[in-house]
């Protein structure tokens, strides 16, 4: 049995500010600046609500961030294996993986749940990617990846519990900040928490609150916190293809603890619903989980102050539109 190849770069609880900007540099020539739009006035009283539109980024998420900068990380260290990257992944982090291999000169091998949508697994192929359909479940995909990077020497990349992965997720959050300064608080959906981590790092040194949104039936982080530790959860929702993770990662997890963070659950109705009013009124196209953050607002769940400066970051694109209302 060979050693199995794990992507860190840091411990796991050493994530901060730092990691952040240090990713930045790295995958600055790589990835697409974030746009940013505002919600109509009076849409949420006098608060002034923004729009990350992180979907129209490279491989459809926010995933490729961080899949960008462990590839580089790797390939500067000279630490990057001949068997390349393999990665578990619900889709989104499996593509960014790929994309992010091809783009290197690298490879990717891909372990993802036998209900993956099909549009995603063509989206793999596409970048050149091996895959591999195993169970129906996250957790299934992730065992089967870690068997064969023992097998194979390959790189062990997590799709959300690693502090490359974390670091790049949260270079989207240095974007906003530039655009925004003066932003209290950033709305964003939760899965493993990579996204959240990453956030939660890159806002370690300032007041911005993040309120961290989950879908009612896959509530990772906010199970976790309940526990005082990382617990598996049940995951049935309509946004589980990416945000169906059954554990935290731990790294987040103490983020979330460690600062100004809001943990709030939305119904599967309300996710659908923000879906629906993002395609209804500004003809934008995301997937459930993308849609997620917004749902807290438009639910009443999250009701911002007064003349809150609020950011909401739609994460991902990756879906089949065909189940949107034609109005």
């Amino acid at each position: 049995m060979r050693n199995i190849i794990v992507s860190m770069s840091t411990p796991a609880t050493a994530i901060g500010p730092a990691d952040v900007k240090a990713a930045a540099e790295r995958i600055d020539a790589t990835i697409r600046p974030v746009t940013m739009s505002q919600m109509d006035p009076g849409t949420f009283g006098t608060a002034r609500v923004l729009l990350a539109h992180e979907y129209m980024q490279h491989t459809g998420s926010f995933k490729a961030r961080g899949a960008a900068n462990l590839a580089a990380f790797h390939l500067d260290a000279a630490s990057m294996p001949e068997a390349g990257i393999t990665i578990a992944s619900g889709g989104n982090a499996g593509l960014a993986c790929a994309w992010a291999a091809k783009a290197t000169g690298s490879k990717a091998t891909v372990f993802l749940p036998g209900t993956t949508p099909a549009f995603k697994i063509a989206k793999l192929e596409g970048y050149g990617a091996e895959i591999r359909l195993v169970g129906t479940e996250y957790a299934d995909a992730l065992e089967a990846s870690i068997a064969h990077a023992e097998s194979s020497g390959a790189l062990l990349s997590h799709a959300h519990d690693d502090p490359l992965i974390m670091a790049g997720a949260g270079t989207l959050t240095t974007e906003i900040l530039g655009q925004v300064p003066d932003l209290d608080t950033i709305i964003v959906a939760v899965g493993g928490g990579g996204l959240f981590g990453g956030t939660a790092a890159a806002l370690a040194d300032s007041d911005v609150r993040i309120v961290a949104v989950e879908p009612e039936n896959c509530r990772t982080l906010n199970a976790a916190l309940r526990a005082g530790a990382p617990v598996d959860v049940p995951v049935d929702s309509i946004a589980a293809d990416s945000l169906g993770a059954r554990r935290i990662a731990r790294a987040a997890l103490e983020l979330a603890t460690g600062r100004n963070a809001l943990s709030v659950l939305v119904t599967d109705q309300a996710i659908a619903d923000a879906r629906q009013a993002l395609w209804d009124h500004r003809r934008v196209v995301v997937e459930p989980g993308g849609a997620a953050a917004l749902a807290a607002l438009t639910s009443g769940i999250y009701q911002p102050r007064p003349g809150e400066k609020v950011a909401v970051v739609l994460c991902g694109a990756n879906t089949d539109p065909s189940d949107l209302v034609p109005r």
